[in-house]
């Protein structure tokens, strides 16, 4: 089965009952990282760039949505399918008004690096969320670069970018690991005289530099250094969007803490900078198979097929940590189910995201009987302690929406059931979710709030 979107603004609340097992074909929406590339690199490029598996969350929608602003055409998307006209790297028009990314960190960021480069003026806004999140990581680079950008007080958005500036390529240090900076930098650098080049610290995910390529767009990877020279052309192409390995962990989760669950997830994504998941999960003891590895459009694909298990802690080890940053959410349910402790060091960029997800997690977790301890940058996680609590729980989410799906799956495990408050979020990454949740074997119903 393929999630569905419902109406939106449809429940604000997921009601779960406790227990039961997961099954199933399933197919989780598109990669929300690569359908967010899709858009601004087809916007950018010459010609006209079909894609087909889109994302048709709100994030993805705001970022097309900016573009429409700026003067780009674009058919669609209907069931997965856009077809956008490319307005080249210098036919962007200056906005009415300002540019709302919604909840989506990653569509501010990348889109500072474009527009940095425009000879027109723009202001980023987004959600309340969004407006807390911290934007010098990209503003202070970015104006090495020569770009001239005002952020609120903190470095928090909203963006003011000035336009007109004269950038220049720069030789550049990530202090920490961060594919939305490196890709910033790198868009940026579509713009700039000379050469950009960028140095990781530890791999992030590389879906920037595939696409470009994609686009035709010359880029070289050399290590941990990834560069390329301002003043080349983007060519439309067609592009065919994984499953986000993201929106799958969910299922891969849920699948492994419940006893004789068995779930196979078609065409997610493995891009080795996202499997971190994945190799979290089997070190655990996950049994998850990949079937049909193939290439689709210079990403790696496979179906995956999860089966319940005996899950065990662990300590994460530190080059993992980059790869599923976005997934410790679901990873912390697996844990709570695991025999003994698991450990989480080196993730500080957690506490920065849409919410302070160690937090939030920490908190949720103790309405459901298990006991952690947080640190400044993980969590100490005791297992076996999930499902000890006989009565049922209430868990706010705190509007985001990894945490929203994560509690959502411990309700397999749960002693009672379990009611996660402000759950609107989740329609930015995964229409559908309650849908293709009950599809699967979840006793999962949405609700408005009290």
């Amino acid at each position: 089965m393929t999630a569905r979107p419902e109406p939106a603004g449809f429940t604000v609340d997921y009601l779960i009952e406790a227990g039961g097992r997961l099954h199933g074909r399933l197919r989780v929406p598109g990669d929300k990282s690569i359908s967010h590339r899709c858009v601004m690199l087809g916007s950018l490029a010459h010609g006209e760039t079909q894609v087909s598996g889109l994302l048709e969350g709100e994030d993805v929608l705001a970022t097309l949505a900016a573009f429409r602003a700026m003067g780009v055409e674009a058919e669609g998307p209907f069931d997965g399918s856009l077809r956008i006209r490319g307005a080249g790297l210098h036919g962007l028009r200056p906005p009415v008004a300002a540019l709302d990314m919604g909840n989506s960190g990653t569509a501010m960021r990348l889109m500072a690096g474009i527009l940095s480069g425009q000879v027109f003026d723009t202001v980023l806004t987004g959600d309340e969320s969004l407006s807390r999140r911290p934007m010098g990581r990209v503003a202070e680079p970015l104006a090495r670069m020569g770009a001239r950008i005002d952020t609120a007080p903190g470095g928090r958005p909203p963006l003011r970018i000035h336009g007109g500036q004269r950038l220049q390529g720069i030789d550049y240090r990530l202090p920490v690991a961060s594919a939305q900076v490196k890709s910033a930098l790198l868009l940026a650098g579509l713009y700039a005289e000379g050469r950009t080049q960028v140095h990781e610290p530890a791999p992030t995910r590389d879906h920037t530099e595939r696409m470009l390529r994609g686009f035709g767009y010359p880029v070289s990877t050399e290590g941990a250094t990834i560069s390329l020279n301002g003043g080349g052309t983007l060519t439309g192409c067609a592009i065919d969007v994984p499953a986000d390995i993201s929106s799958a962990a969910f299922f891969l989760v849920g699948a492994a803490i419940s006893p004789g669950s068995d779930v196979i997830l078609e065409h997610v994504g493995i891009n080795p900078t996202r499997i971190g998941v994945l190799n979290i999960l089997r070190a655990m003891g996950a049994s998850i198979d990949e079937l049909d590895r193939r290439m689709v459009g210079g990403e790696p694909v496979a179906d995956l097929r999860v089966r319940g298990g005996h899950l065990r802690g662990i300590t994460i080890p530190a080059d993992q940590v980059p790869l599923a940053i976005d997934e410790f959410p679901a990873l912390f349910i697996a844990a709570a189910c695991a025999e003994g402790q698991t450990r989480l060091a080196g993730a500080g960029e957690l506490r920065v995201k849409e919410s302070d997800r160690i937090a939030v997690m920490a908190e949720g977790l103790a309405r459901l009987g298990v006991e952690t301890q947080e640190t400044p940058d993980g969590i100490l996680i005791e297992g076996g302690g999930l499902g000890t609590k006989r009565v049922a729980a209430e868990i706010d989410s705190h509007g985001d929406h990894r945490v929203a799906m994560a509690f959502a799956m411990a309700a397999l495990r749960a002693g009672g059931r379990v009611r996660v408050r402000d759950c609107r979020n989740v329609a930015t990454s995964f229409p559908g979710f309650p849908v293709l949740a009950r599809h699967a074997g979840l006793a999962i119903r949405t609700a408005g709030p009290d």
